[in-house]
């Protein structure tokens, strides 16, 4: 599978990855394929090999985060890159240290990619402009979280297969939600029909506006309505500072009328894929029924996000021979 992918030089053109709103359908496709290598590989009773020896990467989380660090530092280590973690309360940016100085000594440390979470939008796009290493974008703000939206797809993919034409329902907070954001340009991009959901208070505007960016993109406040018929359902982590500012009148009012329940699946296909990016506040977006049940594929999810990461920085390396 690695030969066929080795045999694509031009199908590759990203120095960093900052989100999927400018992927091709051809460049969705060669993570997938890559990402299907590693998961061979990660079947192995021995899933380490030298394909990023050499390279370092370092993890630079300006931010809290389990899954997604953890996730990239052992995709790395499968890949034999030497890893460095850095985060904002343990380093010279608790001092004051500027974003664009942190870059330059990791790169003086011999960074080739800084794999990268900022409380503010667009501070990866900042860190590209100015950096020499590549740079993946972990979570920036509120908007893009481009690894989280290529496991999401591949995950549909693996259950799928061909992914134009599917329906996806998104619920909960999609405004603030970077998740939601890239997902909604990756799923649209290889041609599913997208309704997103919630609150009309954690609803973007203009999203579904007549000619726009997204003419795949319902939006509806009803929720039966949106999971109706619906391939892929996934619920959105609600914050509790929605709450405290004023944007929901209280979470019990939120379970109501939105939480993603059994009884509310059964409008949905019966194959239906339940997904989340978590960690699930159980019982409020996700009935734990819905969240645990055999419908579910968060924990997959997980899973297959260390295939789509090491495929991520095999690509962004520019490893794409033998492994």
């Amino acid at each position: 599978m690695l030969d066929e992918i080795a045999a694509k030089p031009n199908a590759w053109n990203h120095r960093h990855l900052l989100d999927v709103d400018d992927f091709s359908p051809e460049e969705f496709q060669l993570v997938f394929e890559t990402a299907d290598a590693m998961r061979e590989i990660l079947a192995r009773p021995i899933k380490k090999v030298p394909a990023l020896r050499g390279q370092t990467v370092v993890n630079l989380f300006y931010e809290n985060s389990t899954r997604t660090r953890a996730s990239f530092e052992i995709a790395a280590k499968n890949l034999s890159a030497e890893v460095l973690n850095v985060t904002s309360t343990a380093s010279s940016i608790a001092k004051g240290e500027s974003l664009i100085d942190t870059l330059k000594t990791l790169e003086a440390l011999g960074a080739n990619i800084i794999v990268m979470r900022h409380n503010l939008s667009g501070a990866p796009h900042v860190a590209a402009k100015y950096s020499k290493a590549s740079i993946i974008n972990a979570g920036d703000g509120w908007h893009a979280h481009p690894t989280q939206a290529l496991l999401d797809l591949y995950t549909i993919r693996k259950h799928k297969g061909n992914l134009n034409g599917l329906k996806a329902a998104i619920i909960g907070d999609v405004r603030h939600s970077r998740v939601a954001h890239s997902n909604i340009w990756g799923m649209t991009r290889l041609g599913m029909k997208v309704t997103v959901c919630g609150p009309p208070t954690l609803l973007p505007y203009g999203l579904d506006n007549p000619g726009g960016l997204f003419p795949e993109v319902r939006v509806e406040t009803d929720v039966e309505k949106a999971v109706e018929d619906a391939d892929v359902v996934m619920a959105l982590r609600l914050q509790r500072e929605r709450q405290q500012s004023g944007l929901l009148p209280s979470v019990a009012e939120y379970v109501r009328r939105f939480q993603v329940s059994q009884e509310r699946l059964k409008r949905a296909k019966s194959e239906v894929l339940v997904m989340h990016p978590g960690p699930v506040n159980e019982d409020i977006e996700l009935a734990a029924e819905s969240a645990y049940g055999d419908k579910s594929v968060i924990n997959e999810q997980v899973q297959n996000g260390v295939a789509v990461r090491m495929a991520v920085l095999y690509l962004l390396a520019g490893k794409q021979g033998e492994l």
